[in-house]
C-alpha cells in the first residue's frame, strides 16, 4: 500500500501535456462492429451513470483487444471508464470502498487508526486529485473478462472491485490459476499498448501519466485530467489539477459514518 501510494505521489509530479484529443464513446464503437462486449450495468455511486467513453485514439486499440479476447472465447466486461471529477469524489467515499478500507487500516494498525493513515490508504485505492486519477483523464478503463459459451467469470483470485492484500496485480496471495488468468488478460491489453495498473488487477491505461512512470520515459503525458461534453467529445482540461478532491474534515466525517456501519 505505501508503494501504490509512493506511485500516486509521483502521478502528481509528472509532467502533462494535454493534447486536446476529443472523447469518443466505446458503446457505440462496438455497436458499430462485430465484437461483442459487455458493460456494467450498474451506477458507479447512486444517481451516477457509468460513462463509457475514452480518448479517440484509444477506441482501436480497445476494440483490437476485445477481438483477441472472443478469439480466446473470452469476452470484455468494461466495468469502468471515464470519471468526472464528482464522480471520482462521491467513488472515494462510497461505503463499498471506505468501508473496506478502514477494515484494511484497522487490521494494519491494530486499533482504531488515524485520519492520516486512512487518507494514505485511500489515496492508493482511489484518486485524491484529478492529476493522479486517470479515469479522468478518459485513458483508462476498468475491466473483467468472462467466458463467451457460458458467460463465467474469468478467475483472478476476486472479483470486481476487491479492496485488499490480492488487489495488486501480482499479489503473492494470490492462487497460481488465478495469477495466471490476470497475466494473460494483460499480455492481451499490453500488446494493444495497454499497460496494467501494477496495484489493482483490473485497471489498464495508456498515454497518462501512468504510463509515462510505468515506462520511465521522463516525457509529458499527452492525456490528463479533463472535462467533456459527452454528446459531443470536445474536452477541456480540468482547471487545477492538483486540487484535492476530499479534504480531510469530509474524510473523517466518512470515517465516523463507516465505524457506525461496521459496528452494526
Amino acid at each position: 500500500m505505501d508503494e501504490a501510494y509512493d506511485f500516486m505521489m509521483r502521478a502528481l509530479e509528472s509532467p502533462v501535456a494535454e493534447c486536446g484529443e476529443p472523447l469518443a464513446s466505446l458503446e457505440k464503437a462496438v455497436a458499430e462492429s462485430a465484437i461483442k462486449v459487455l458493460f456494467s450495468q450498474s451506477d458507479i455511486v447512486p444517481g451516477m451513470k457509468r460513462q463509457f467513453f475514452l480518448r479517440k485514439n484509444l477506441i482501436e486499440p480497445f476494440l483490437d483487444s476485445a477481438r483477441e479476447f472472443n478469439d480466446k472465447g473470452w469476452i470484455l466486461v468494461v466495468e469502468d471508464g471515464y470519471r468526472t471529477t464528482e464522480m471520482q469524489k462521491h467513488l472515494s467515499l462510497l461505503p463499498k470502498v471506505f468501508d473496506a478500507v478502514i477494515e484494511r487500516c484497522f487490521w494494519e494498525y491494530g486499533d482504531l487508526p488515524p485520519v492520516d493513515l486512512v487518507r494514505r490508504r485511500l489515496a492508493a485505492l482511489t484518486a485524491a486529485h484529478p492529476k493522479n486519477g486517470t479515469h479522468m483523464s478518459a485513458s483508462a478503463i476498468d475491466i473483467s473478462v468472462r467466458e463467451i459459451s457460458s458467460g463465467k467469470e474469468i478467475d483472478r483470485g476476486r472479483p470486481y472491485l476487491e479492496m485488499s492484500e490480492l488487489t495488486p496485480m501480482e499479489s503473492p496471495f494470490v492462487e497460481k490459476a488465478a495469477l495466471e488468468n490476470r497475466l494473460a488478460i494483460r499480455q492481451v491489453l499490453e500488446s494493444q499498448g495497454f499497460l496494467a495498473y501494477p496495484y489493482e488487477f483490473w485497471h489498464y491505461n495508456q498515454g497518462d501519466v501512468y504510463e509515462e512512470i510505468l515506462c520511465k520515459t521522463g516525457k509529458p503525458a499527452r492525456y490528463g485530467a479533463v472535462h467533456c461534453d459527452l454528446k459531443t467529445g470536445e474536452i477541456t482540461p480540468v482547471e487545477d489539477p492538483m486540487e484535492t478532491l476530499n479534504s480531510n474534515a469530509k474524510i473523517e466525517q466518512a470515517m465516523n459514518e463507516a465505524l457506525q456501519r461496521i459496528k452494526k
